[in-house]
C-alpha cells in the first residue's frame, strides 16, 4: 500500500480498502469525524474497527449470552476478564484467548506471546496468575507443515510458561485435516485477586498522569489485530513482522512491579497494551471513564529509531501497560519500576473532554472522540445472512444400519488407543511446568478437570477447556452444548462446582452464509446450557476467518474453558481406579449410538454423521447425583464417558495403578460397537467400595437418573460382556508412545 509522506496528506478510498476498511465504512468515519481522517487517524480506526478488536460481525449474537449470576463481579465485557467472587474474600479472575493467525505464521512466537497476553489480561486487574491452560487444533499428521507447527506452538507455550513461572495444568489438543493451514491456538489463564483490590480498565480523574511501564515499543505487530481479521492465504507469510516477540523474563518483572504498585496504592486504571496496542488501550479506557486522553508520542519508550507516529500508535510490541496513576503517587510507581528495572515513562494526562489528541513533534497528528472508535461505541454492527450448510443433506443421510459391525473388537480398540485425538499428550504436556508454584493437585492423581489450590485456604479452584469439533460440525447447536455440558460434567466428577464460563469461538469467514450458521447456532446451544448448568459467560473473543484458500473454513470450535470451585481441596476426585473388588456403577443411560465418534470417523471413515445423543435435562440431574455422591464420599473414582466411548473410560481408569476390570452389561438390544466405542453423552463411571454399596444404591434410588452395577475391579484384563481386551498396562504402552511416534517420524 503507498503511505502518505506526510501525515496531514489526505488518504483516499483505496487506501481504507487496502486497510481492511469497507466502503460505507469509510463513509461511516468521514461523518463521524465530521472531515475526511489523515493517514494516521485511519490507521487508528483501521484496526479499532477490525473483527478482532470490535467484533463487528458477532456482537449482535454474543449480547443473547447469559452475564448475570450470583458469584459475578464482573461481567462480560466490563473488564480486561472475568471476575467471580470464590468467597473468603477472594476472587478468581479468568478469561480464555486465541493467538490463531500468528502461530500460523511463526508458532513459537505466535504460541509464546498468545500465553504473555493472556496473562497480561489477568494481572492487570491485580491478580496473580496460578494457572494456565490451552486448547489446541493441528492438521492431519499426514500433512508437511503439521509436525512443525505442533513443535513450534508446544515449544512456544513451554517456554514461556516454564520462564513466566505459571504452571500449565490442563488443555486438549485434537488434530484434523481441517486445521492443515490454520491452526488454533486457544490460551487461558485464572488468578486470584483479594476482594478490593481490583483495578478496572478505567481512566479517571481529568489531570491524572498516564503512563506507560514494561517494554519499549518496536515494530512488531503492526497492523497484528487486522492481520487475525482476514483469511490465511498463501502471502501471510509477507505479514510476518504483524507476529509479536515475547519476552517472559520481562513479563514477570512487569507482573511484580505492577502488583507492587496496586498495594502501594498508586494505580487509578490500568490496561494491557494487546490488540491495536496504545490506540486500543486509551481509547477503551478514556471511553469507559468518559474522559479524554492528551497524549505526547514523543515520550514513549522505543527500541527502534524512527518509528511513525501510526507506528507507535498500533505497535502489539508485547510486556506493556497504560497506567493512568493516582495523583499524587507518580514518584512512588516510578520508584518501584526503577527497583524492577523496567521502563516508566509520563506520555499523557486524563482531561475531561471526551476526545482523543495525540501529538508528535509538538504537532497535533490525531484527534478523534473515544466513542468513535470502541466496541458498545460508533464502531459497525453487522447481522449477517446465514443459510444452512449444505452437508447436512449428507448427515441426514446417516443409518446407524448401514455401518458393519467389526469382528475383532480388540482390533478396534487398539487402533482407537492409537489415535492422536485419543492417545495420550505426554509427548506435549511434559514439556509444561505443572508443579512451579506447588499448586496442581492433578499431576499424581489425575482428574477429568485440572484442581489447583488456594494458597492460604482450604479451597480449590477447578479448571477445564473442551469443545469436540466434530460435534459442533455436526449440529452447532446441540454440540456447543454438549462442550458446555461436558466442561461442567468434567469440574462435577473432580468434586467441584461449575461457576461461569469464558469462551474462544473459531470459525471461518463470517461472509460466509455457511459459516455464520454455524456461529450464529452455536450462540443458542451455548445459551441453552450456561443458563441450564448456572454458569454465566464472564468474556471471552471470537475468532473469525480461520481458514486457508487450500482448505477452506476449519471445523467450528466455541472453545469452552470453565471455571468451578471446591470448598476443600480433600474432596478432590479422580479418575483412577483405586482397589481390587472395588465395584463399578454406570450413571446414565447407555443408547445404540455411533454418530460423531472417534470409532464412526476413523475405523468406518464415515464423518457426516449426527451428533451423538444429548438430552440437557438428562445431563443436569445426573450432575447433581455426581455431586451427591461425591460429597457423602460414596464414590473413590468418577470418569465421564466421551472420546472412545465406554472402553477408553474403564482403560483410562484402568491404567493408571494397571489395573483391570471384569464388565457385563445388560445390552438392551444395543450393537456391541456402540456399547464399546459409542459418544452418547450423559454418562459417567464411579466406584464403590462394597462397604458403601447399600448407602450408594439406597441414594441413587432417590433419583431419576438410571444406575446400574456393571462390574468390579480386578487385577486381570479388562473384560466386557464376554470380550477379553488384554492387561491394561498393553494399552497404556501404545496410549503413551503413539503421539510421540508420530511427531518423530521421518
Amino acid at each position: 500500500m503507498q503511505i502518505p509522506n506526510d501525515n496531514l496528506q489526505k488518504p483516499t478510498l483505496q487506501n481504507a480498502l487496502e486497510l481492511g476498511l469497507k466502503q460505507d465504512e469509510w463513509e461511516k468515519i468521514i461523518e463521524l469525524m465530521g472531515r475526511e481522517p489523515n493517514f494516521t487517524e485511519l490507521s487508528m480506526f483501521s484496526v479499532m474497527w477490525s473483527e478482532h478488536c470490535c467484533y463487528k460481525n458477532s456482537i449482535a449474537w454474543l449480547k443473547k449470552l447469559p452475564k448475570d449470576g450470583k458469584h459475578i463481579l464482573a461481567k462480560a465485557g466490563e473488564e480486561n476478564a472475568g471476575l467471580v467472587d470464590i468467597g473468603g474474600g477472594l476472587g478468581c479472575v479468568f478469561k480464555i484467548e486465541s493467538h490463531n493467525h500468528p502461530s500460523a505464521i511463526e508458532p513459537y512466537q505466535g504460541a509464546a506471546t498468545g500465553v504473555g497476553g493472556i496473562s497480561r489480561d489477568i494481572f492487570t486487574m491485580g491478580a496473580r496468575p496460578v494457572a494456565s491452560l490451552n486448547s489446541l487444533r493441528f492438521g492431519d499428521f499426514e500433512h508437511s507443515n503439521t509436525r512443525n507447527l505442533v513443535k513450534g506452538v508446544v515449544k512456544g507455550i513451554g517456554d514461556y510458561g516454564n520462564c513466566f513461572g505459571v504452571p500449565t495444568v490442563g488443555g486438549e489438543v485434537y488434530f484434523d485435516e481441517s486445521y492443515n493451514i490454520n491452526p488454533l491456538v486457544n490460551a487461558m489463564s485464572a488468578g486470584i485477586v483479594e476482594l478490593g483490590k481490583t483495578v478496572s480498565a478505567t481512566a479517571k480523574n481529568p489531570g491524572s498522569k498516564v503512563y506507560i511501564v514494561g517494554s519499549a515499543t518496536g515494530k512488531d505487530g503492526i497492523h497484528g489485530a487486522s492481520f487475525a481479521s482476514a483469511d490465511i492465504t498463501e502471502d501471510s507469510a509477507e505479514e510476518l513482522p504483524s507476529v509479536q516477540v515475547g519476552d517472559p523474563f520481562m513479563e514477570k518483572l512487569l507482573l511484580e512491579a505492577t502488583l507492587e504498585a496496586i498495594d502501594a496504592g498508586c494505580v487509578a486504571g490500568m490496561q494491557d497494551m494487546g490488540a491495536a496496542g496504545i490506540i486500543c488501550s486509551t481509547s477503551e479506557m478514556s471511553e469507559k471513564g468518559k474522559v479524554g486522553m492528551k497524549i505526547d508520542l514523543n515520550k514513549v519508550p522505543t527500541r527502534q529509531t524512527n518509528m511513525k507516529p501510526w507506528e507507535m500508535l498500533l505497535s502489539e510490541s508485547q510486556e506493556r501497560m497504560l497506567v493512568v496513576v493516582e495523583k499524587g503517587k507518580e514518584a512512588a510507581i516510578e520508584k518501584i519500576f526503577e527497583k524492577w528495572d523496567l521502563n516508566c515513562a509520563v506520555i499523557g494526562e486524563v482531561i475531561a473532554e471526551e476526545i482523543l489528541e495525540f501529538t508528535y513533534n509538538n504537532e497535533l497528528i490525531a484527534k478523534v472522540k473515544p466513542v468513535n472508535l470502541v466496541l458498545g461505541g460508533d464502531s459497525p454492527v453487522y447481522h449477517r445472512t446465514m443459510k444452512e450448510p449444505k452437508y447436512f443433506e449428507e448427515i441426514q443421510k446417516f443409518d446407524i444400519e448401514n455401518i458393519n459391525e467389526p469382528n475383532d473388537l480388540k482390533a478396534v480398540a487398539n487402533q482407537l488407543v492409537s489415535l492422536p485425538n485419543i492417545a495420550s499428550k505426554r509427548w506435549i504436556y511434559e514439556q509444561y511446568d505443572s508443579m512451579v508454584q506447588v499448586r496442581n493437585q492433578t499431576t499424581n492423581m489425575p482428574s477429568d478437570a485440572s484442581i489447583v489450590r488456594i494458597n492460604g485456604t482450604e479451597k480449590a479452584l477447578v479448571l477445564t477447556v473442551d469443545c469436540n469439533p466434530y460435534y459442533i460440525y455436526a449440529n452447532p447447536e446441540v454440540g456447543t452444548a454438549i462442550a458446555v455440558s461436558e466442561a461442567a460434567r468434567n469440574i462435577v466428577c473432580s468434586g467441584g462446582e461449575p461457576m461461569a464460563i469464558t469462551n474462544c469461538l473459531n470459525f471461518g469467514n463470517p461472509y460466509n452464509e455457511e459459516v455464520y450458521y454455524q456461529f450464529a447456532h452455536a450462540i443458542m446451544g451455548m445459551k441453552s446450557a450456561c443458563e441450564k448448568f448456572g454458569t454465566p459467560v464472564t468474556g471471552g473473543n471470537v475468532s473469525f476467518y480461520n481458514q486457508s484458500s487450500d482448505v477452506g473454513p476449519v471445523l467450528p470450535t466455541p472453545t469452552i474453558g470453565m471455571m468451578g470451585l471446591l470448598q476443600n481441596h480433600e474432596n478432590k476426585m479422580g479418575i483412577a481406579f483405586r482397589k481390587v473388588g472395588d465395584l463399578i456403577y454406570l450413571l446414565g443411560k447407555n443408547v445404540n449410538d455411533l454418530a460423531s465418534s472417534q470409532y464412526l470417523i476413523h475405523h468406518h471413515g464415515v464423518k457426516n454423521s449426527p451428533a451423538p445423543y444429548f438430552n440437557l435435562d438428562e445431563e443436569f440431574d445426573l450432575h447433581q447425583l455426581v455431586r451427591e455422591v461425591i460429597a457423602e464420599k460414596l464414590v473413590v473414582s468418577a470418569h465421564d464417558i466421551s472420546e472412545g466411548g465406554l472402553f477408553m473410560n474403564l482403560l483410562e481408569s484402568a491404567m493408571i495403578n494397571d489395573l483391570g476390570c471384569d464388565i457385563e452389561m445388560k445390552d438392551d438390544g444395543m450393537r456391541m460397537d456402540a456399547l464399546l466405542f459409542g459418544e452418547a453423552q450423559g454418562r459417567v463411571i464411579v466406584t464403590v467400595k462394597p462397604k458403601h454399596q447399600a448407602a450408594f444404591e439406597a441414594l441413587c434410588k432417590k433419583d431419576i437418573v438410571p444406575v446400574e452395577l456393571i462390574g468390579s475391579v480386578t487385577t486381570g484384563d479388562i473384560s466386557i460382556n464376554g470380550v477379553e481386551f488384554g492387561r491394561s498396562r498393553h494399552f497404556k504402552t501404545v496410549y503413551d508412545s503413539s503421539l510421540e511416534e508420530l511427531m518423530n517420524a521421518n
